[in-house]
C-alpha cells in the first residue's frame, strides 16, 4: 500500500474517533444542562418541585405545570409525559391535579395524563413506558368518531411502595394499595388491596400476602440477601470488582471437579 494512502487512512480514523468523542461529550453536556431540578426549572413552573428531584433531558410533553406537584428525590426519566388538564392553558382550580410523593421513579417514556386527581404515594417505582391516566375514550354514540366523544374520567391513586412493571397501564378509577406489584404489560382498573401482585389484561390478583399465612401461593424462590446496614457506596463497588489477580478462566476451572479415574 502506498505510504500516502496509509497516512490518509490513519488521518480519517483519527477524525472519526475525535468526532465521536466530541459528539458524546456534547450530548452528555446537553443532558446535564437540560435536566430540570428545583434550582434549574427551565421553562417549567410546577406547582412544587422537591429537593433532589430531577427530570432527565429531553423531557416529554409537559403542560398544566401549576397543577403538578413533585415530591422530594423523584427521578423522572427521559421522554416522560406529565400533563394536567385536557389541554394547555386551562384553569383547573385551586387544588393539585397530579401529585407525586417523595422518592417516586418514572421510567423512560412513561406517560401520566391527569384531568382529574392522579396521586402517587411515596417510593412508587415505575419501569419504562408505564401509562397512568384518569381519562379514557368513550364510544356511546355510534355516529360520532370515538376521538371526538367526551371521555370518561375518574381519579387514580397508587399506594406507597408499589412497583409498576414495564408497559403497565393504569386506567381511570384504579386504586392501588400499598406495596402492590403490577406485572409488566398488565392493564389495571378498579381496586387492588395492599400487598397484592396483579398480572394480565385485564389484571387479576395472582398472589397476596396475609399476616397469618404469608404469601399465598407461596413464593417459589428464597428472598435475596439484604445489603448489610451501614455499607458505603465504595464498599458496594469493591464487592463488584474482581481481585487484581483473578483469572476468570482459572476460577471456572477451579469450580469444575477433576474427573475421577477408576482404580485398576
Amino acid at each position: 500500500m502506498p505510504m500516502n494512502e496509509n497516512l490518509f487512512s490513519s488521518w480519517a480514523a483519527w477524525r472519526r474517533r475525535t468526532a465521536s468523542r466530541l459528539v458524546h461529550r456534547g450530548s452528555r453536556w446537553v443532558r446535564r444542562v437540560g435536566a430540570v431540578t428545583q434550582d434549574r426549572p427551565g421553562p417549567y413552573r410546577f406547582g412544587s418541585i422537591g429537593v433532589g428531584t430531577r427530570l432527565a433531558f429531553p423531557q416529554g410533553t409537559v403542560f398544566g405545570e401549576p397543577w403538578i406537584h413533585l415530591g422530594d428525590h423523584c427521578i423522572i426519566g427521559e421522554q416522560v409525559t406529565l400533563t394536567a388538564g385536557m389541554m394547555p392553558g386551562l384553569d383547573l382550580g385551586p387544588d393539585p391535579v397530579l401529585r407525586l410523593g417523595n422518592g417516586v421513579v418514572l421510567g423512560r417514556g412513561s406517560h401520566v395524563i391527569a384531568s382529574l386527581a392522579v396521586e402517587f404515594g411515596d417510593d412508587v417505582f415505575c419501569g419504562p413506558y408505564v401509562y397512568v391516566t384518569s381519562d379514557n375514550h368513550s364510544y356511546d354514540d355510534p355516529d360520532q368518531p370515538i376521538g371526538r366523544q367526551w371521555p370518561r374520567s375518574a381519579p387514580v391513586s397508587i399506594g406507597s411502595g408499589s412497583w409498576l412493571g414495564a408497559g403497565a397501564v393504569i386506567l381511570p378509577g384504579a386504586r392501588l394499595g400499598r406495596n402492590v406489584v403490577v406485572a409488566a404489560g398488565a392493564i389495571v382498573r378498579g381496586e387492588v388491596p395492599d400487598h397484592a401482585v396483579v398480572a394480565g389484561a385485564p389484571a387479576r390478583i395472582i398472589r397476596r400476602w396475609a399476616p397469618d399465612e404469608g404469601w399465598q401461593p407461596p413464593l417459589r424462590t428464597p428472598p435475596p440477601k439484604p445489603i448489610p446496614a451501614g455499607m458505603t457506596a465504595e464498599q458496594l463497588m469493591a464487592l463488584a470488582e474482581p481481585e487484581p489477580d483473578d483469572e476468570p478462566g482459572r476460577q471456572r476451572a477451579e469450580q469444575v471437579p477433576e474427573p475421577r479415574v477408576a482404580d485398576g
